[in-house]
């Protein structure tokens, strides 16, 4: 097959398409500059509040069509949007431009977009980054209304053949206008899987890739396309043959789906009788139900970043203290491990100070900001202990590399009890205590570690980008990043015997734990937690109860004394191909970003 033919992007709501691409132009609208009369300025200003008003009514319409298709979860997206809308500041920042520059409602409102928009696409936060389309969204509807055009976001043209939309950027409020009988699939240049538009795809159930650069180039209206959302994959002008592949391929891919359906609820257990425990990734509040029912059992990694995200000032003790409890209610009975802010390096929010510094991921960063800010620090603790009187939550420390951070973290926590009791807050006497270990000096301190704290957590993304030496962010050497790395191999059954000698909790909570390759290596090296996102939930399970772990154990044993990464994938595909059909498996990838390029071949999710 012709490479100029096949275009590979990010995989974000899985399924097969066949049909005619159709071209969606819908962007930010062209605005002349126009200066007002002193006198027209108070109607700008008026113009404006009306645009505001009238787009917040087309929001709410688009939440109840929402609510009413895919339910009232998915509908809170319009809810984040309509914050956006009625920002305060950006909406007194056009009010500006209006009063002191007199330029028209429309000039104004285009000029403030823009800027915001620049800077979201310039943050080193990925959530904020991921956020550009929903802004994209808002500030089209609003410059419409401004210059009086209706905004009829889909334009498409005749022809009654299922349609595949292409478009730069696919906004949620485009992306549920779009039915299942005439829009088969989606496309579009920009984006991500953990996008509102890639979440709302999934929930239709229509096949979508993003991240596809340059597609609008190389399609034009009325081309045949074969898409496949689980692979990430657009194919331009199919011939007959090549899709009998895709739609048999589709069908290895909805097999798997039913026998996934099916272990929910089933125990992670081996064919020879050994129990993994599978906790879920939370990332944000909106994946706290499908992580619940993709039957996590716990939450092995609470991210809190989100909660610092486009606000100007901190979250208070109330607001997280509530979050935890929320999450611990949901998992009765079960561990949540709430990972204390792990800001800096890419992750730094807009209303946080922070020192510009030439290598971040090496400087201010995780529990060195924690530890530097103990007022933001003992907030969250505080907000911890508080949730844990209703539920087993837990306190998790990134980017821990020795002992006396560990004993700062511990005195901090006691500062945080002993103020609660001032105060009479119901809470918890204590929390157990446990650190991430993501870097060499950590592996290299494990047993020490482990001594000291009440469980390990490792975090696999970290712990490889650390120790290869490359920026897992930069797209440049992404083929250098390499989980399966000897070094990193090595690193992870050290870690995990200095959790068993110590007697110690111990799991793995990256990305490599959501791929069936890394997670049958991770069994094999002993441990017996992992911490999955929540769609590699079932595939993980599945797998689980698919493998002997006899033979994972061997295998994980040849991949220690292995020289490559390429030769642990090959010692583990053969090792896993005993008891799972690779092409079977292939089909049941999940949509991801970015995968090492050994992989490729390979069952890994992509």
């Amino acid at each position: 097959m012709s490479e100029l033919r096949l275009l590979t992007g990010i995989g974000v709501s899985p399924g097969l398409a066949v049909g005619q691409a159709v071209v969606v132009h819908f962007g930010l609208p062209d605005v002349p500059h126009q200066v007002v009369s002193e006198r027209e300025v108070a109607g700008e200003v008026a113009r404006l509040d009306a645009a505001i008003r009238e787009v917040r009514r087309s929001l709410d319409a688009l939440r109840r069509r929402t609510a009413e298709r895919v339910g009232e979860e998915e509908a809170k997206i319009f809810d984040a949007q309509v914050m956006m809308l009625e920002d305060s500041d950006f909406l007194d920042g056009v009010r500006t431009l209006i009063l002191e520059n007199q330029l028209s409602a429309a000039r104004a409102f285009e000029f403030k977009a823009l800027e915001v928009r620049a800077q979201f696409a310039a943050s080193n936060s990925a959530r904020i980054r991921e956020r550009v389309a929903d802004l994209s969204g808002l500030h089209v509807r609003v410059l419409r209304h401004l210059l009086g055009r209706p905004v009829d976001e889909l334009r498409r043209r005749g022809g009654a053949k299922p349609a595949i939309i292409l478009t730069r950027e696919l906004t949620p409020g485009l992306t549920i206008q779009f039915d299942g009988e005439n829009v088969v699939g989606l496309v579009a240049e920009e984006g991500t899987r953990t996008s509102h538009a890639a979440i709302l795809a999934r929930s239709l159930g229509i096949p979508c890739v993003m991240g596809l650069v340059g597609a609008m180039d190389r399609i034009t209206s009325g081309t045949e396309v074969v898409l496949d959302g689980g692979r990430g994959t657009v194919l331009i002008e199919p011939a007959r043959a090549e899709v009998r592949e895709a739609r048999a391929h589709e069908r290895r891919r909805r097999a798997l789906e039913r026998q996934l359906e099916r272990v929910v609820g089933q125990p992670a257990t081996s064919l020879d009788g050994v129990t993994v425990r599978l906790a879920g990734n939370l990332d944000l509040p909106e994946e706290l139900e499908v992580t619940a029912e993709h039957g996590a059992e716990g939450i092995g990694l609470l991210r809190t970043e989100f909660l610092l995200v486009g606000r100007a000032e901190l979250p208070t003790e109330d607001e997280q203290a509530k979050y935890f409890a929320r999450v611990a209610r949901r998992f009765p009975g079960s561990p949540v491990l709430v990972r204390t802010f792990d800001l800096g390096g890419d992750k730094f929010p807009a209303g946080f100070r922070s020192p510009p510094e030439a290598n971040p991921f090496l400087g201010w960063r995780a529990i060195r900001v924690c530890l530097d800010q103990p007022d933001m620090f003992r907030t969250q603790i505080r907000a911890a202990l508080r949730a844990r009187a209703e539920g087993d939550v837990r306190l998790m420390l990134p980017l821990i590399i020795g002992l006396d951070e560990v004993e700062a973290c511990r005195s901090l926590v006691e500062q945080s009890i002993a103020e609660l009791k001032r105060r009479h807050v119901p809470a918890a006497a204590s929390i157990p205590l446990g650190v991430m270990v993501e870097t060499p000096a950590a592996a290299l301190m494990a047993l020490e570690l482990a001594r000291q704290v009440d469980f390990l957590s490792v975090g696999s993304n970290d712990l490889t980008q650390y120790t290869v030496a490359v920026d897992r962010g930069n797209a440049r050497l992404a083929e250098r990043f390499n989980a399966f790395h000897p070094a990193v191999v090595r690193q992870l059954r050290m870690i995990c015997e200095a959790g068993e000698q110590a007697g110690k909790p111990t799991s793995v909570c990256g990305e490599m734990a959501s791929e069936p390759l890394g997670a049958y290596l991770l069994i094999g090296l002993g441990y017996r937690a992992l911490s999955v996102s929540s769609p590699a939930l079932p595939l993980i399970r599945w797998l689980v109860r698919q493998v002997d772990v006899v033979h994972a154990r061997q295998a994980a044993h040849a991949a220690l004394e292995a020289p490559t990464a390429a030769e642990i994938v090959r010692i583990l595909e053969n090792a896993i191909a005993e008891h799972v059909n690779l092409r079977f498996l292939e089909a049941g990838r999940l949509p991801k970003g970015r995968r090492p390029a050994s992989l490729k071949a390979s069952i890994t999710p992509n």
